[in-house]
């Protein structure tokens, strides 16, 4: 049986929004990744740090303000776990029929959804001709 405009525009619409979904999560996991790897390099900086603060008898800060709060805060443990507890592609979409609702007529487009929304002039504001 033939899909409907309104299943048709879901299929269209929920397609959409899973591929925004699935680029979201690669664009975090890439992140996260750097950003753990930026703490674990800040980590091996502060030990360089320590030492030189122990064989000059000086007291220069081991971390800087940002890289303290992540450390502190977050921690290349924890976003390691985070990247270790969730796998790409794991919640899966099946794609079930659609009722079809509004007398199959397609929803108004929708700018949220990337459509372009056509205002149609009202009949007061009428084309003009000039000469």
């Amino acid at each position: 049986m033939a899909l409907t405009a309104y299943q048709q525009q879901f299929k269209r619409r929920m397609k959409r929004a899973i591929s925004l979904r699935a680029k979201a999560d690669q664009k975090a996991r890439r992140y996260t990744q750097l950003l753990a790897d930026a703490i674990g390099a800040a980590e091996d900086a502060a030990m360089q740090m320590n030492e030189i603060n122990q064989l000059y008898n000086v007291d220069v800060s081991t971390y800087t303000l940002l890289m303290q709060a992540l450390h502190a805060n977050s921690g290349q443990e924890v976003l390691v776990d985070h990247l270790a507890q969730s796998t790409p592609g794991e919640e899966v979409v099946i794609f079930n029929q659609v009722p079809d609702g509004n007398g199959g007529q397609p929803l108004p487009a929708n700018p949220l959804f990337g459509e372009l929304v056509v205002r149609m002039p009202a009949p007061s504001e009428g084309l003009r001709w000039s000469s």
